[in-house]
């Protein structure tokens, strides 16, 4: 056993991933592994697959750890002990941090992906490269869905129920209409890409990527595309400042698709400026460097 790597597994929708690392100055990547998730097959296989991963990255690192992080697409209820909130349906409700500690036969820490995501980028990626000693960083995950974490002073702020970050879930507009979780105008539901994907067909009536509704935007030749930016823009704005005015992060990084859209750091900005409670805004808005390891790192990081 060699104390000074550390292990991390990231379960993601469709894919699992392990690491093992050696933290210093300059992350050292040892090895890494990814294999399918396959969670159609339902929860026991999926803890199968970990542990299937977890005994190949033993095999190609060459050392068994004394502990592992894992990162998970949902939330660990620390009065119920069983997960809530996951993208991954089968995950809700079941004993996964005591079942991962049987089947791996090692403690185990639990946080949720978009958690991991905050911790990697502040203490390998954009948040460390802009300001090291930043005291509070605020990642964020915007794809499918809408995922974020604090960081506060280097470690995960998780709250009493666990759910600490979690601005995806909150109320932003009525026009988001249903959302998965129960509730209605999450901001999940206005800002994630398939919202607008949905948002740009009604106007269209067209079906288009977001990543192609951003380029006809960016071309000036399709005001619908237009218009679904700009609504991303002012809807991320302001529900973004909300979060400022609560948490006052230094740095704000911005991961999964949505990240790569330019108009966010100039236009979804300006309108957040336009809600924060100070005269003016100073928070640094920075896409992530660790590319989609960056929920594996965090996790070894926990």
């Amino acid at each position: 056993m060699s104390p000074e790597i550390l292990w991390g597994i990231d379960v993601g929708g469709t894919k699992i991933e392990g690491v093992s690392l050696r933290p210093g100055k300059q992350l050292e990547i040892i090895s890494r592994i990814r294999i399918p998730t396959e969670k159609e097959k339902g929860y026991k296989h999926i803890i199968t697959q970990i542990n299937k991963l977890f005994r190949e990255l033993k095999k190609k690192t060459g050392e068994s750890p004394g502990e592992i992080g894992i990162a998970i697409p949902g939330t660990h209820d620390p009065g119920r002990q069983t997960i809530k909130n996951a993208n991954t349906t089968s995950l809700i409700g079941k004993p996964l941090l005591h079942d991962l500690q049987k089947t791996l036969q090692l403690p185990v820490k639990l946080a949720n992906d978009a958690n991991c995501f905050a911790l990697a980028e502040t203490n390998f990626g954009a948040a460390h490269r802009l300001n090291p000693h930043a005291e509070v960083v605020f990642g964020i995950i915007m794809g499918t869905g809408v995922g974020s974490g604090i960081v506060v002073n280097g470690s995960i702020l998780k709250g009493l129920h666990g759910i600490a970050g979690e601005w995806g879930h909150n109320f932003l507009d009525e026009s988001g209409g249903k959302c998965y979780c129960g509730k209605t105008g999450c901001v999940e539901t206005i800002i994630s890409g398939p919202a607008l994907e949905k948002y740009y067909q009604e106007l269209s009536g067209n079906t288009k990527t977001l990543k192609e509704i951003n380029y006809l935007h960016e071309q000036g030749s399709d005001a619908h595309a237009s218009k679904t930016i700009y609504r991303l823009c002012y809807y991320f704005g302001k529900g973004i400042a909300r979060v400022i005015n609560i948490i006052d992060p230094e740095i704000i990084v911005i991961g999964g698709g949505l990240g790569n859209i330019k108009s966010l750091y100039t236009e979804g900005v300006k309108e957040a400026k336009k809600y924060i409670f100070n005269h003016s805004l100073k928070t640094t808005f920075a896409q992530p460097e660790l590319g989609d390891s960056a929920g594996v790192i965090g996790a070894a990081l926990l």
